[in-house]
């Protein structure tokens, strides 16, 4: 996957785990908290893509 799509889906996986950790279930809100982790690490992924090139 490229720089794009990584960035993508480190932002999608951000939103949602924002918005499950407002739920009262403490399950849902370790979900939340978890998954916005993986976006921010999917983010991170885009930007060094962007800055070595694709081929990493």
């Amino acid at each position: 996957m490229g720089e794009l799509g990584d960035k993508i889906k480190g932002n999608v996986n951000e939103a949602i785990g924002k918005v499950k950790q407002m739920s009262d279930d403490p399950k849902t809100k370790a979900d939340g908290a978890a998954q916005e982790a993986k976006g921010k690490a999917q983010q991170t992924i885009g930007k060094v893509k962007g800055a070595l090139g694709d081929d990493i």
